[in-house]
């Protein structure tokens, strides 16, 4: 039997198996890199080594690093959890080569599927419906068509093709991409199904050669082909659910199959289903299966490890949706997010990491965590269960709009919106459905409630102040016998647009008047919330974190969370993010005008453009890659390339000018061509 597990991961995935481990009884080993020193993971294991360095490169990818950190911890067996070495076959079979329990699936069943050509062969053989594949762009016969990363996953190197004339570039440019991510710059096309939604099958095998489908999952809503809401069981007829579970069976009996896998598969609009890929280990979003089967998959992998057979598979009840809530704005497609984690709490939690029915939290941050740049932007799944798909979807996104994420923006709105949309209730649902409907990509907070929050958040840091006044702290913030100027707060927005806020409380600390004018950028100011002859709001409770505003007879509360000069407002209708401007600023140096800067730390991947150069509004100047995504920078406005201070490879900071793009019409230039993007930058 396993005694001592060490996990070859960070984050919640090993905080989720640490769970099982603690329930059994078996001991945990963390291993981390530099970055990660003080995140909850590692305090949460009995035991902890340290990988030195930051990058996966130097620490979570370094398979020698790994087998020393398990012997010197005294530990017997591995778990790979899921990304870095999860599916490696030379990772397995060092781990079994070293005498260790290896918590997976074989080696060999791993090779077999890691690469995508010889799997889709392979399995083909086997009775698996394929779609028509091809691994030269000369041979395609029709669009559109998908290319992707024959070692790959994650959406790394996919790039959709609707025409002739993009081919060649998108097949260069998911080589390159593959390359980088995997090692390997294969990739193959397959034909591109419209409107295909993304169903898979969770399935089991044990060392008795016994292997089993779990159910099937629904993963459709995504972005950058990478999944955000996945939900058990996945709503289809009968004969597909039957169709499903028998060709996830039949790949995993083709290989041997044990331990956890999915076996993913494209559903036609016409219901033909037709595979994907083979996931050979557990995946992000297990929790809806066990919630629907009340199994606990860690549990049933580390027994299945150990020799154990598999015991009556039960049948689902009732529904589960999960989502990635991840540290990222979708408004900036889908631009990763760094910084403290100031905040994070999330109302009505149940349990976490367990198969307690309810909502359910798998995290891998608490208040105070630090999202750097060097992993991906995932901060937690949360995961409700409920007898109905209806009432999941309405009791998920209740407790996403109420709970308090503040330090770093994250994509919690856009997964409310989501949840919440006519098309999701009615199934209408597919991998493009992003694409297709912007509307999701608003903020929860209408334009006039932002004001109001704004005004929460300037009379919230008003009473703060005459908190904290060593003398006369019981007069009204700003009061005087002769009312003349009404208080002024200027803050800026999560989008740098500025908001003024003006207010006046009279002598019984009630609003006398008061306004808020909101400039987006960059236009011109909107309509003010109220004035006091307009049937303002009215001021029923101030205090330093929290503030009810009563408009029209109707009562709303607002949670003010102050740090430094951030300001985090959670009301009602929605949250926002502030930042209070100084009264009197200092002046500071501004980048040179047409300057693009970096929007997060991260490498310069590559360079597209010459100083010199003409440029279209919208050409790609160079690529910025952070978090495990690539991010293009685009011209901004027709012009000439007067600058590009950091050369491919380069590390910078955020903030960093990374071109310069003179738009007057007075530069001179030479016209190379425009550049051609790498993928939609949506």
């Amino acid at each position: 039997m396993i005694s001592r597990l060490l996990v070859a991961n960070r984050g919640e995935i090993a905080r989720r198996i640490f769970a099982t481990c603690r329930a059994l009884g078996v001991g945990t080993v963390a291993v981390h890199s530099d970055a990660d020193a003080d995140a909850p993971f590692v305090a949460e294991a009995d035991r902890a080594v340290r990988l030195p360095g930051n990058t996966p490169a130097e620490t979570y990818l370094r398979i020698d690093l790994l087998l020393d950190a398990a012997r010197r911890s005294g530990a017997d067996a591995v778990h790979p959890g899921y990304g870095f070495l999860a599916e490696h076959a030379g990772f397995a079979g060092a781990v079994t080569g070293a005498g260790l329990t290896w918590v997976g699936p074989p080696a060999k069943a791993i090779a077999a599927m890691g690469d995508k050509l010889a799997a889709k062969t392979l399995l083909a053989d086997a009775g698996v419906p394929m779609l028509p594949t091809w691994t030269d762009a000369g041979q395609v016969t029709g669009f559109p068509v998908l290319v992707k990363a024959a070692a790959g996953g994650g959406g790394r190197g996919m790039r959709v093709v609707r025409d002739a004339a993009g081919i060649t570039e998108a097949v260069a440019a998911a080589r390159r991409e593959a390359a980088a991510a995997f090692g390997d710059g294969r990739v193959f096309i397959e034909r591109y199904v419209e409107r295909g939604r993304h169903v898979e099958v969770q399935i089991f095998g044990d060392t008795h050669g016994t292997v089993v489908a779990l159910g099937t999952r629904e993963c459709s809503i995504q972005r950058r082909h990478q999944k955000l809401v996945e939900e058990a069981p996945a709503v289809v007829p009968p004969r597909v659910r039957q169709r499903l579970h028998e060709a996830a069976v039949t790949a995993g009996r083709a290989v041997d199959y044990v331990g956890a896998g999915t076996v993913e598969f494209l559903l036609a609009p016409d219901g033909e289903i037709h595979f994907l890929e083979m996931n050979t280990r557990l995946q992000v979003e297990h929790p809806v299966t066990e919630l629907v089967t009340g199994l606990d998959l860690v549990r049933l992998q580390l027994l299945v490890a150990e020799g154990e057979p598999l015991v009556a598979t039960p049948t689902p009840d009732g529904h589960a949706i999960e989502v990635r809530l991840c540290a990222e704005d979708p408004a900036q497609g889908h631009r990763p997010a760094t910084g403290t984690l100031h905040r994070f709490a999330i109302p009505g939690v149940a349990g976490e990491f367990t198969t307690t029915k309810g909502l359910r939290l798998d995290s891998g941050v608490t208040d105070g965590s630090t999202v750097s740049v060097h992993y991906d932007s995932m901060l937690a799944k949360v995961i409700v269960w409920a007898s109905t798909r209806a009432e999941a979807a309405r009791a998920l996104a209740a407790a996403l709009a109420r709970a308090e994420l503040h330090g770093v923006a994250t994509n919690r709105d856009l997964l409310v919106r989501v949840l919440r949309s006519r098309e999701f209730g009615a199934v209408e649902i597919d991998t493009g459905f992003l694409d297709r409907h912007p509307e999701v990509f608003a903020p929860l907070l209408p334009a006039d409630q932002f004001r109001l929050a704004a005004l929460a958040a300037a009379l919230a840091s008003a009473a703060g102040r005459r908190a904290a006044a060593g003398v006369l702290g019981g007069l009204p913030s700003g009061w005087r016998n002769v009312p003349a100027f009404p208080q002024v707060t200027r803050f800026t927005g999560p989008d740098g647009s500025e908001i003024e806020v003006r207010y006046r409380l009279d002598r019984t600390g009630a609003l006398a008047e008061c306004s808020a004018s909101h400039t987006p950028a960059p236009t011109t100011a909107t309509p003010n919330v109220a004035s006091a002859g307009d049937a303002g709001p009215t001021l029923v409770e101030a205090t330093p974190d929290r503030v009810v505003l009563d408009v029209a007879g109707v009562r709303r509360v607002f949670r003010v969370h102050r740090v430094g000069s951030a300001v985090f407002v959670d009301g009602p209708d929605g949250s926002t993010s502030l930042t209070e401007l100084p009264r009197f600023p200092l002046p500071t140096a501004e980048p040179a005008a047409g300057s693009l800067v970096a929007p997060l730390p991260g490498a310069v991947t590559r360079v597209y453009v010459e100083v010199g150069q003409r440029v279209a509004a919208g050409d790609l100047l160079l690529t910025l890659e952070a978090m495990k995504l690539e991010h293009p920078v685009l011209a901004p406005a027709d012009g000439v390339v007067t600058g590009l201070p950091v050369p491919a490879g380069a590390q910078v900071d955020t903030g960093a000018v990374l071109a310069v793009v003179d738009g007057s019409g007075s530069a001179p230039g030479r016209d190379l061509g425009p550049s051609i993007p790498e993928e939609d930058p949506r």
